[in-house]
């Protein structure tokens, strides 16, 4: 049998939550992510190594990380089928795809970092949407088990969802 609730349901849209009374985060609570990977060895190495990624907790067959300051966790699992790509301001973007929205210079160092470890970018590093209100830098690459990842930054967070 289904109780009939009593209490009204709150309508408070996404958007308008920002941080518990308990939260320590900051202004936004962070995000947990898990995802499909072949080898902990090769993430450990990807998001350990190569991004900087700090390790959390970890068992034979997951690990956590802590991709800035948000928690994500390779899980070991089977191959997944190819991303699908869908055409974005004249680049052909895998989805799906996670990532972050960094400031402008961490962007930039992160590239660099990216660019002097040789990678193999799917989409390389530039300015999108130029000149518009959404205006920002972008890159995409593939993890080592194929899960598509994209950095972004604006000049301005602020026009983070501008029409």
């Amino acid at each position: 049998m289904v109780e009939e609730r009593t209490t009204p349901v709150s309508r408070t849209p996404a958007s308008a939550v920002t941080t518990g009374a308990a939260s320590t985060h900051g202004e936004r609570p962070p995000f947990h992510l898990a995802f499909p990977v072949t080898s902990l060895a090769q993430a450990r190495a990807f998001y350990g190594e190569l991004l900087g990624c700090p390790e959390g907790r970890s068992s034979e067959h997951w690990v956590d990380f802590n991709f800035f300051g948000h928690q994500i966790v390779a899980h070991l699992a089977p191959p997944q089928a190819t991303p699908h790509r869908n055409a974005v301001d004249g680049d052909d973007v895998p989805v799906p795809h996670f990532g972050v929205v960094l400031d402008m210079a961490a962007w930039e160092t992160l590239a660099e970092r990216l660019r002097d470890a040789g990678t193999d970018f799917v989409i390389e590093p530039h300015i999108r949407f130029r000149g518009q209100p959404g205006e920002q830098a972008t890159m995409f690459l593939f993890d080592p088990c194929g899960n598509a990842l994209e950095f972004k930054a604006f000049a301005d967070r602020g026009r983070l969802f501008a029409k």
